[in-house]
């Protein structure tokens, strides 16, 4: 399969053993080991992960090495060559520039670096891929002040490479409705987001992002348990960033079977599929794509709708969408 779009896919979870072994290198930071298998290792989640907060840990190596310009560039980067050689020709790349700026880089120092590099490396790549940023605000206390900076540089960047804001982070322990306040300045401002939701928490985290404003939906797994939540989803047409393998992994969903992909579709909610983080739930589209298909035997139909649904859902102008339709979509085989 080519002409994939992720539409929800973590920068920090998604560095790889050998990225995070260079950069430590220039930066003469001490890993916990100099192997690269079990540098992987540690970056991974383990099999008998036992929820949304144990699956989190992982993201603290990646963060070590990913407090400098120049490493946010090399990873950028990396991740975009990796992505385009993966076949995807679109992406939108999360992170939280609040969770860089441990060497004192401010948020914008931050985000000014994601946003060169994504410029740099789509203009190497002459329209093969094409990708955007969302910028995370954290799920957290006293963290109120480090999230309405990042409403203020996403309205910076808007349009410039970042196109969105995202709500990420612990959703058992930190309440969606804690961060209203966030989105009534993103709101105020034209900002659109997107907001985790209905993975490590129940329906009402999704119906408190819907009152909150929020375009789309990450994960939303949970819409599953609420008739009426996903009768709205499928009339609104709101979207579902559903990620298949890190809800199994983190126990959003307890079995493979019980992932709610094809009620979903029946059901006319637009459903999306995307990787969430690729190293720490050791994956790629095509690999969610594939554990899909043999899951649930998807019909060349389905696998055409969530291929358009992904572009439906982008965050995109419609011109934009149309040319993403025209010259990236791959129809059903």
């Amino acid at each position: 399969m080519e002409n994939m779009i992720d539409l929800h896919l973590h920068l920090d979870g998604s560095l790889t053993a050998e990225e995070i072994f260079i950069l430590a290198k220039q930066q003469h930071l001490t890993l916990p080991s100099q192997s690269i298998d079990e540098l992987a290792s540690m970056l991974s989640v383990s099999s008998n992960c036992q929820d949304l907060n144990e699956y989190l840990q992982t993201f603290e190596l990646p963060l070590l090495v990913l407090q400098t310009k120049e490493a946010l560039t090399f990873a950028f980067s990396h991740l975009l060559a990796r992505l385009k050689n993966q076949g995807l020709s679109y992406v939108e790349i999360r992170f939280a520039p609040q969770l860089h700026t441990r060497q004192k880089l401010s948020q914008y120092d931050v985000v000014e670096s994601a946003v060169y590099a994504l410029h740099q490396s789509l203009l190497q790549y002459q329209g093969e891929i094409h990708a955007q940023l969302i910028l995370c605000c954290m799920r957290g206390e006293n963290n109120l002040k480090q999230n309405l900076e990042t409403v203020e540089v996403a309205k910076a960047f808007l349009g410039q490479g970042v196109c969105a804001l995202d709500l990420a982070g612990a959703e058992g322990l930190y309440k969606t409705a804690l961060f209203k306040p966030i989105f009534e300045r993103a709101a105020a401002e034209g900002i659109p987001y997107t907001i985790h939701a209905g993975e490590a928490d129940g329906p009402e985290s999704i119906w408190e992002a819907i009152s909150m404003g929020a375009s789309r939906i990450g994960h939303g797994v949970q819409s599953i348990k609420d008739e009426k939540l996903m009768d709205y989803l499928a009339e609104k047409q709101m979207p579902l960033e559903l990620c298949f393998s890190s809800n199994l992994q983190t126990r959003a969903i307890a079995s493979a079977k019980q992932f709610p992909l094809q009620t979903f579709l029946k059901r006319g909610i637009l459903a999306t599929i995307n990787t969430d983080n690729m190293t720490v739930s050791r994956t790629t589209l095509k690999h969610e794509y594939n554990l899909l298909q043999q899951t649930f035997l998807l019909s060349p139909e389905q696998n055409h709708q969530l291929q358009l649904n992904a572009i439906k859902a982008a965050f995109l102008t419609s011109v934009e969408k149309d040319m993403l339709l025209k010259n990236s979509f791959c129809p059903p085989s």
